[in-house]
């Protein structure tokens, strides 16, 4: 369950943090350089500009992480930073175009995506009557995320509590896997559902086939969904047939995969959110996706929209990003004509999810105690003035004369 948005987006501010002071105290050494930006306000600087390469090597989204900077990334911001970190994510996606074109043989050739690429979509056409859809997908997202957020902090205080030394947290992780291993096993085994592997012009299959209880020239679909890759998976989800995954499936992986993610995220493990929440959110979406087919195949034809929709609804909800996360997706799947559904999918689940309570990222730094200034003042402090606050007997300077 890693996440491949927090990875490169956390090494990429490691790196600039590190780099830019030319020294580490971790291996005790000192290299006298760039002296002049040993001080927190270049520091963090360097730290913004870090974490959008790492998000624009990521999904191939430069402006992406530009954004992601700006919403999530950086604590203060001004003109001067904007073009650094903007001139930071291009050369990080041109760097990795190019290390990518030469190890694909083709080196010269700047036309690939980023490491995670959704893929393209050959219908992009949707109806005014499913934005009202895509509307109410986000109003789940943000419950849902509201409520992934709720028990993640109770499950986080727990640990915070109880599992304090070194081989508790070891024995949490092999729980944690073993755990998984064994739930997604016996999710294969008992949920039937088989389908014919779907072939495309160059006679290949997308898809990694296992065939476990099915008939020959047969593969299990949630076997499938299981154990392909993340990326892979987002992409059937995304783009597979109609008929590929059946709704029992959809409906096993998302459940199973949200309490893993849920018990997974806080874990003494480098373990990500981004793409386990865009696999639950897509399974979701391409639930509701496939049922909305199955009562109106004239009106809905590709439930790989929902499965955007969803994935956008699911990771909005849990983050409460908006502005970033929407370019990302868009450069993602290379795709302007989604820019209004996600939008307003992203805007309803903000908006029902700050009701109950703040993003993960922003619920985590809080119980870290970390001593960070927040954008709003407290609710409390709204009505208060100075003469709420004030000594009733006032001691002043007298000058001199």
């Amino acid at each position: 369950s890693s996440g491949i948005n927090a990875e490169y987006g956390h090494s990429g501010a490691v790196i600039a943090a590190g780099v830019s002071q030319g020294r580490s105290t971790t291996l005790n050494c000192d290299c006298k350089l760039f002296k002049d930006f040993r001080c927190d306000h270049v520091k963090r600087d360097f730290i913004a500009c870090g974490a959008a390469a790492g998000v624009s090597a990521a999904f191939g989204a430069p402006i992406g992480g530009v954004l992601f900077a700006l919403e999530e990334g950086a604590s203060f911001w001004n003109q001067s930073l904007t073009w650094r970190i903007f001139f930071s994510s291009l050369v990080s996606s041109f760097t990795l175009n190019t290390i990518i074109s030469a190890y694909k043989g083709s080196p010269g050739d700047l036309s690939n995506p980023g490491l995670a690429n959704f893929g393209l979509f050959e219908i992009s056409n949707y109806e005014w009557f499913e934005l009202i859809i895509f509307i109410m997908m986000g109003v789940v997202g943000g419950l849902l995320g509201a409520l992934f957020n709720e028990i993640n902090i109770e499950l986080s205080l727990f640990r915070l509590r109880h599992i304090k030394y070194g081989i508790f947290k070891v024995l949490e992780v092999v729980l944690v896997a073993m755990t998984t291993s064994a739930v997604g096993f016996c999710a294969m085994y008992f949920v039937e559902d088989c389908t014919y592997a779907q072939i495309n012009k160059d006679n290949t299959t997308e898809l990694y086939n296992l065939q476990m209880q099915c008939d020959s020239g047969q593969y299990n679909s949630l076997a499938t969904l299981f154990l392909q890759s993340p990326e892979s998976t987002v992409r059937s989800l995304l783009h597979s047939p109609v008929d590929q995954f059946a709704w029992k499936s959809l409906t096993t992986f998302s459940g199973i995969y949200f309490l893993m993610s849920l018990w997974t995220y806080g874990l003494a493990v480098p373990s990500g959110l981004f793409m386990p929440s865009l696999l639950t959110g897509a399974a979701y979406g391409r639930l509701i996706g496939v049922l909305l087919h199955m009562a109106f195949p004239s009106r809905v034809s590709d439930p790989g929209i929902y499965a955007l929709i969803g994935a956008a609804s699911f990771l909005g909800g849990v983050t409460r990003m908006t502005i970033s996360l929407t370019v990302i997706i868009m450069e993602a799947t290379r795709n302007i004509t989604f820019g209004l559904p996600i939008m307003m999918t992203l805007i309803a689940a903000r908006f029902v999810g700050n009701y109950f309570n703040e993003g993960l990222y922003d619920e985590h730094i809080n119980l870290k105690q970390v001593p960070m200034l927040p954008w709003d003042p407290p609710v409390k402090s709204f009505r208060l003035t100075a003469g709420n606050i004030k000594s009733i007997s006032c001691q002043v300077f007298q000058r001199n004369s």
